[in-house]
């Protein structure tokens, strides 16, 4: 494909909560806009990327606006359900609009800005400036009264209410509060365009009320395929040191306990797995926060814990040497784990949900399993292991493509201009 020619406004600024060299999807898509250049810059609550002029942060008074607001946000949701996952409320955020990058920008990424980095208020001030606000939804708390996922409760496809996740017993609670706080910030400006990386969350996007009448544009994140690729996966696997296994099985893993990652269902597949192939040598690399003691006494396998990774090299390692990447989220936009797994040719098996379809191909490059079924996705890890399954990323995932989606998505503002 042709290099993508940006528009005569070519000026970019994210925002984003926080900037790390290592899987972050913001800082790639400002590397691919760089590339073919886009005058591109990031400005964080925090980053742990230092040296770069393109990649600033906003400095203490900003981390102490997020303190106060974490400290209300915990306070009023101390009393929510912790099997339902986060609910985030923006209470407070910093005021970014007068800030040189916002200021020459000619269009202002909104990415993941919660957390007490960006409020509703913030965002409505940025509106204000009149410029395009292209808001990135990495989950689905753009379209809802404060959850990330809502699971099983439909309330935001009417109005946020008496939230199950907080326990509430009000109508008039804080989601409803918050819902109707983002229903007039989307109704005051027609300068708002959303972004999707998943079908899924697109057409939630276009059927929610809150978005409904919004342009909705569904373009992945882009992954740098120059670093991820497959190499000789002998070598990886000895540089690891586990090169006498017959199979290893890859996965991430923060939290254990997170409600969204699923970890109840892969444990039993593990389980199941060790007697449909007790005559093979299986060992299992985990990378991530998780407790390593807390998973060894569950895994079923030899394991080697790799630790949170700060650098997409080792990343890439991990991959090569794996023969399977498993990931049993339970709710999930478009998994980055997923998408680089495939660049490096290992197939990966993960649930029917989210926005996972769109980057498994059945039986072809994964395996999909069905939802929360922990016997079928133990099914799938034994048939990308006995059949030799190779992962293969997409077309529509190649950098080029999206990349010329976002130009699209400019050529569409600048249109309507």
């Amino acid at each position: 494909m042709d290099k993508v020619i940006p528009p005569n406004k070519n000026k970019v600024v994210h925002l984003q909560f926080g900037s790390s060299p290592s899987g972050n999807y913001t800082i790639r898509l400002h590397d691919a806009l760089l590339e073919h250049g886009f005058d591109s810059f990031v400005l964080s609550l925090n980053s742990d990327v230092k040296g770069n002029p393109r990649i600033q942060n906003l400095g203490k008074k900003g981390l102490l606006i997020r303190k106060i607001n974490q400290r209300l946000q915990d306070y009023v949701t101390r009393k929510k359900s912790k099997i339902h996952g986060a609910f985030t409320l923006s209470f407070m955020g910093s005021d970014v609009s007068s800030h040189p990058l916002v200021k020459e920008a000619d269009y202002i990424y909104i990415h993941w800005v919660l957390g007490g980095f960006l409020s509703v208020k913030s965002l409505d001030k940025l509106a204000n400036l009149g410029k395009p606000l292209i808001m990135v939804m990495h989950d689905m708390w753009s379209l809802t009264g404060g959850c990330s996922y809502s699971f099983d409760c439909e309330k935001f496809l009417t109005h946020c209410g008496k939230c199950p996740l907080l326990i509430s017993r009000k109508e008039n609670d804080v989601s409803y509060k918050q819902f109707e706080e983002k229903k007039k910030f989307y109704r005051k400006h027609d300068n708002i365009y959303l972004v999707s990386p998943s079908s899924w969350l697109f057409n939630l996007a276009k059927s929610a009320p809150l978005t409904q009448n919004k342009p909705v544009f569904q373009i992945p994140n882009p992954i740098d395929d120059t670093l991820f690729k497959p190499f000789d996966k002998h070598v990886a696997k000895k540089i690891l040191n586990m090169e006498n296994y017959d199979h290893i099985i890859c996965f991430g893993a923060n939290f254990i306990n997170s409600p969204y990652k699923g970890w109840g269902y892969l444990k039993e597949a593990l389980h199941n797995l060790r007697d449909k192939l007790s005559e093979k040598k299986i060992g299992v690399l985990v990378f991530g926060n998780a407790s390593r003691q807390d998973l060894a006494n569950e895994i079923p396998f030899d394991s080697k814990f790799m630790g949170f990774i700060r650098d997409d090299y080792t990343t890439n390692l991990i991959y090569n040497a794996a023969d399977v990447f498993v990931a049993p989220s339970l709710a999930d936009n478009l998994p980055t784990t997923i998408i680089e797994s495939m660049c490096c040719g290992t197939p990966v098996v993960g649930f029917k949900t989210g926005g996972i379809p769109d980057i498994i191909e059945h039986g072809r490059n994964g395996y999909l399993a069905d939802y929360k079924d922990a016997a079928d996705f133990s099914k799938g890890i034994e048939y990308c292991l006995t059949n030799g399954l190779k992962g293969r990323l997409l077309p529509q995932f190649d950098k080029a493509i999206i990349l010329e989606k976002h130009n699209d998505l400019f050529s569409f503002i600048n249109h309507q201009a």
